[in-house]
This record gives C-alpha cells, sequence and structure tokens, in this order.
C-alpha cells in the first residue's frame, strides 16, 4: 500500500500540471497540449484517489497498464515545451511532470 500512496501523492503534481496547460492561454488552439491534457487526466481517472476500499494490486496494475500514455504525454510536453513557451511556468511545469511521472514509474516497477 505504500507504493500505491506515493504514486497517489505524485498524482497531485500531475493534476496540478493538467490544470495549468489545460487553462493557459497557449493550450488554446494547440492539438498537442489538448493530447497531453487528455493523457494525463486519463491516467489520473484510472487510479482515481485512494480510499479504504483501494487494492493495491488492481491499483498498481491499471497504473502499470496506463504507464505507457502517462510517459508518452510527459515526452511530448518535453519536446514541446520550448516551442509553447519559454516562461518559466512552462518549464517549471515540465521538471515538476518529470519528476512525478518517474516517480510513478519507480513505484509500478521497483527494481
Amino acid at each position: 500500500m505504500n507504493r500505491v500512496r506515493e504514486i497517489d501523492a505524485q498524482l497531485t503534481h500531475v493534476w496540478m500540471v493538467r490544470t495549468f496547460l489545460k487553462h493557459c492561454d497557449e493550450a488554446e488552439d494547440d492539438e498537442d497540449m489538448h493530447e497531453i491534457v487528455r493523457d494525463l487526466y486519463d491516467f489520473i481517472l484510472a487510479v482515481g484517489p485512494i480510499d479504504e476500499s483501494t487494492d493495491p494490486s488492481t491499483y498498481l496494475k491499471m497504473a502499470k497498464k496506463k504507464l505507457r500514455r502517462l510517459n508518452g504525454a510527459t515526452q511530448l510536453y518535453e519536446q514541446i515545451q520550448p516551442e509553447v513557451s519559454a516562461h518559466t511556468n512552462f518549464i517549471m511545469a515540465a521538471r515538476s511532470l518529470r519528476l512525478a511521472v518517474d516517480t510513478i514509474s519507480r513505484c509500478i516497477s521497483p527494481q
């Protein structure tokens, strides 16, 4: 359950990056940004917030299943971020997302 709690904690960062990207003016007409926002939301929705009824094995199985999309969205954002904006908010969003996704990945597949 500790790994599940750590993933859930990292989802707060993913949620904040998603919210920032969803509501920024730069994303208004950018299809790549819309795809990133959708993929981040898809992962969050798939695993959902944890509670007492959360089964750790089911949670980790779903997280593992959706990890590829989460990684893909992160890589795409890191790739296009300089073109979207060089503002510190966008740079820090990319860093925050990468840190969260790396931690989630380690929790899903510990070495």
